[in-house]
């Protein structure tokens, strides 16, 4: 079963992304702030990251260019989650390391296909 760390802050959006995930067979911890987790990620060894970009305490951007900058947490596939699905925006969270996004509301089908191909063992 592969671990993902969801770092939301939007009770709501955690309530329903952790529902769906845990029913297709992930695991799911949550952080709610980038701190958190950036620090979740190097203590629980998440297989991948869903990162919402507009956070408290330490933004996405910058909580993905720590985690790709950090040894342990490098190879972490991180998907970045944004309600602005601005070109501008987009370009500089992959600039910052992430290796896919996804707009929200989260399309659950186009979101169940990003985590097969970047997962070593998709959810059931």
């Amino acid at each position: 079963m592969s671990k993902i760390l969801y770092v939301e802050d939007n009770d709501d959006n955690v309530f329903m992304m952790t529902t769906r995930l845990r029913r297709m067979g992930y695991d799911v911890v949550v952080a709610r702030d980038g701190v958190e987790g950036v620090e979740m990620a190097k203590e629980a060894a998440p297989d991948l990251v869903l990162m919402d970009l507009e956070l408290p305490e330490l933004d996405g951007w910058e909580a993905t260019r720590r985690l790709k900058s950090a040894p342990e947490t490098a190879a972490i596939p991180i998907i970045v989650l944004t309600a602005h699905a601005l070109q501008d925006k987009l370009e500089r969270a992959l600039a910052n390391g992430a290796d896919d996004y996804e707009t929200k509301p989260v399309r659950l089908p186009s979101l169940t296909a990003k985590l097969a191909r970047l997962l070593p063992n998709p959810g059931t």
